[in-house]
């Protein structure tokens, strides 16, 4: 896993309280939600309030976050395609 995904992985643990889980134990591929890593409804609201405040990105609607929330990888690319100064 790179720095990227070990710092989001370390940010996400911290911010819903998984003191059980290390950056290694998720895997960046598998969903957040479900079946994958098992986070809940409640976990998505508290995901997108921990997103927008440590990096400034919002999750504006539900199409959104079941995009950027599909897995780790999905959210470190929906926060740096958010943060990417656009061409003016």
């Amino acid at each position: 896993m790179d720095e990227s995904l070990i710092q989001l992985a370390h940010v996400m643990i911290e911010g819903l309280h998984l003191e059980d889980l290390t950056p290694a134990d998720i895997d960046p591929q598998a969903p957040l939600f479900g079946e994958g890593l098992g986070l809940d409804s409640i976990d998505a609201l508290e995901l997108a309030v921990i997103v927008e405040r440590r990096f400034g990105v919002k999750i504006g609607d539900a199409q959104t976050g079941r995009t950027a929330f599909a897995s780790l990888t999905a959210l470190r690319d929906h926060i740096a395609a958010a943060n990417k100064p656009s061409a003016s």
